[in-house]
C-alpha cells in the first residue's frame, strides 16, 4: 500500500511538473509575442509622431483656429524660441535643449485650463511633441538631434495655425 501511494505521489508530481513547464513555456511565448506587437506599435507611433502626421488628426473650430489660454501661447511662444536661437553642436547641447523643452512643456500642461474640443485638439497636438522632447533627450548622435530638433520646430510652428 505504502508503495502505490509513494508511486502515485511521484509520478503526479511529474505530471504537474511537466504541466508547469508547458505553461511556463507558453507564458513566455506569449509574453514574447506581446512585447514584439508592443514594439512594433511603439515603433510606428514614434515615426507616426516625428513626421507630423498629427496635422491630420488636428481639426479647425469650424474653419477658425481654437481659443488656447494665454500661458499655452506663451509657453509655445518660448519652446520656438528656445529651438531657434539653441546652439546645438553636440549631443549634449541637444539633451540640453531637451530639458529646457521638458521644463516649458511641463509649464504649459500644468497651466492648461482649456476644456472640451479645444483641449482634445491641444492634446493633438501636444502628444507627438512630447515624444519628440523625450526621444531628444535620448539621442546619441549630432544627426539625430538634428532630425528631431527640426521636427519639434515644424511642430511648434504648426501650432499657430490651429490655435490663437
Amino acid at each position: 500500500m505504502k508503495k502505490t501511494i509513494l508511486t502515485t505521489a511521484i509520478i503526479s508530481a511529474l505530471l504537474i511538473s511537466c504541466n508547469d513547464n508547458k505553461n511556463e513555456s507558453k507564458t513566455t511565448e506569449e509574453a514574447t509575442e506581446v512585447t514584439e506587437k508592443d514594439h512594433t506599435k511603439e515603433m510606428a507611433a514614434e515615426s507616426h509622431s516625428m513626421n507630423n502626421a498629427w496635422v491630420e488628426e488636428i481639426k479647425l473650430d469650424e474653419g477658425d483656429k481654437w481659443d488656447a489660454n494665454l500661458e499655452t501661447t506663451e509657453g509655445v511662444d518660448k519652446m520656438l524660441s528656445l529651438v531657434k536661437s539653441s546652439q546645438t553642436e553636440s549631443v549634449k547641447e541637444y539633451h540640453s535643449l531637451a530639458a529646457d523643452l521638458n521644463e516649458t512643456k511641463n509649464f504649459v500642461v500644468k497651466k492648461c485650463t482649456m476644456k472640451g474640443p479645444s483641449h482634445d485638439n491641444l492634446h493633438v497636438f501636444l502628444h507627438p511633441l512630447i515624444e519628440k522632447i523625450n526621444a531628444l533627450g535620448k539621442i546619441s548622435s549630432t544627426d539625430e538631434g538634428a532630425k528631431i530638433k527640426e521636427s519639434i520646430k515644424e511642430n511648434l510652428e504648426g501650432y499657430y495655425t490651429y490655435f490663437q
